[in-house]
């Protein structure tokens, strides 16, 4: 399938966002979480995000390390089912600590912890033009409050000096090393990342996400507060999504630029739909997503709604594949979650074996990159994406981080990979450096 994902979110929309988001982190009673999720009015197959606002937390779960500390699946779990709530929050990559006999050695450069969610005092929609917020007290005084708080002045975003861990050189090294490991039968594909950062940067988060948005709008936008940690995504891929017993997957392997003319913007389209090399990345994500799935489906029941599915955005192609599967009545909510975390499309296949060699190759810590944001309801539905074109920023040590990656396979070139993630960087990055 070929499709145009279009970006309609209209002004009166965008200003009263803006205006939310700006109100919910002036709330003293915010308990320092503030969580936005933004869909940019992309129509996106299986819906996007909702756009919606939580604000608060009443209860939070979390997890600070994932090496030593219990089990973030099974403390949502509990959590969920002493008091059924809604919930907003994220998984961390290294999370897989937890989930298999794995362990990082790069140091924690960001500091968010390895899983946290809240149930949020309050939640903010807007349907048909209409706004509402639910929660505790006075409900419709708060809604007045916020309508009529001042909109905030967004100043350009101060140019930050970006560097990279890793030069291009070492880059390509390091993929001369991951294809002697192909080669070898260790894995069959792996996605290699690279941090970029900035050090003794200053940035307002609320103006950053918001020219971030401009810049790239995404179906699985989001803003995160986390006291003086931060997260400002444009990320257009979904992890997992329930809703009754339909569990949906839909992982992301293949990325080319857009083009510059409308012909040249067709001919790339073309080339990453005929693509050798991004089909063979995606099927065997596909095939990973599929077993990742099967672990806690019914029999049978898993299946490929689409493959090689091409969606424009602005800034690039994407090649997206579509997994669907039910889930077993003896598989709980968040079994559905542990089996198919972290997504395969961010480790490689087998999966295992790929994140003991990201961990051993790669010269950062992942942390809430490459994991998963998103929400959780009442009735135990959910939806996560993969947190990807992403900026992380610790506004207390003035430390921004953004990392990018590439699936890695045996007849890969290695110059290509490397342009491959300064493409996917673009966006985060040409904001940061004020282009």
């Amino acid at each position: 399938m070929d499709t145009n994902l279009e970006h309609k979110t209209s002004n009166v929309e965008l200003v009263f966002w803006q205006r939310a988001l700006a109100w919910a982190l002036a709330q003293p009673q915010n308990d320092g979480v503030v969580a936005l999720l933004n869909n940019s009015n992309i129509e996106y197959p299986n819906d996007p995000f909702p756009n919606r606002l939580f604000v608060g937390a009443k209860r939070v779960v979390g997890v600070s390390d994932a090496s030593d500390g219990p089990d973030a699946f099974e403390l949502l779990r509990l959590a969920q089912a002493e008091r059924p709530s809604h919930w907003v929050g994220y998984l961390g990559y290294d999370l897989k600590n937890q989930l298999e006999r794995l362990n990082s050695r790069h140091p924690n450069r960001i500091g968010f912890a390895d899983a946290f969610f809240a149930e949020p005092r309050w939640i903010i929609d807007y349907h048909d033009g209409a706004p509402t917020l639910a929660g505790e007290g006075d409900t419709d005084a708060l809604l007045t409050d916020l309508l009529a708080f001042p909109m905030p002045a967004f100043l350009p975003v101060d140019p930050q000096q970006v560097q990279c861990r890793v030069t291009s050189d070492a880059y390509m090294t390091t993929v001369r090393q991951i294809q002697q490991f192909i080669r070898a039968g260790e894995v069959y594909e792996l996605n290699y990342c690279v941090e970029f950062f900035a050090e003794q940067a200053r940035l307002d988060p609320m103006a950053t996400y918001w020219a971030l948005n401009e810049r790239s709008p995404m179906p699985f936008s989001a803003f995160l507060k986390l006291d003086d940690h931060y997260m400002m995504g444009a990320s257009p891929e979904r992890f997992l999504k329930k809703t009754g017993a339909t569990l949906t997957s839909q992982p992301i392997k293949g990325t080319i630029r857009r083009g510059k003319t409308a012909d040249e913007d067709a001919q790339l389209r073309v080339r990453l739909l005929n693509s050798e090399k991004e089909r063979a990345e995606n099927l065997m994500i596909v095939d990973l997503v599929r077993n990742d799935l099967a672990r806690s489906a019914q029999t049978g029941t898993v299946r490929v709604d689409e493959l090689f599915g091409i969606y424009s955005f602005r800034q690039v192609f994407q090649m997206i594949s579509t997994v669907s599967a039910t889930l077993h009545p003896d598989s709980s909510w968040t079994d559905a979650i542990r089996n198919a975390f972290p997504m395969g499309s961010m480790t490689g296949a087998p999966k295992i074996r790929s994140m003991e060699l990201i961990d051993e190759l790669e010269s950062s810590r992942r942390g809430l990159y490459s994991g998963a944001f998103g929400y959780v309801t009442s009735d135990n539905n959910f939806d996560f994406n993969v947190v990807i074109r992403s900026l992380l920023y610790d506004a207390r040590q003035q430390y921004a981080s953004f990392s990018v990656g590439s699936a890695i396979t045996y007849d890969a070139d290695p110059a290509q990979e490397w342009d491959e993630c300064l493409l996917k960087a673009r966006a985060i990055r040409d904001l940061l450096e004020g282009c």
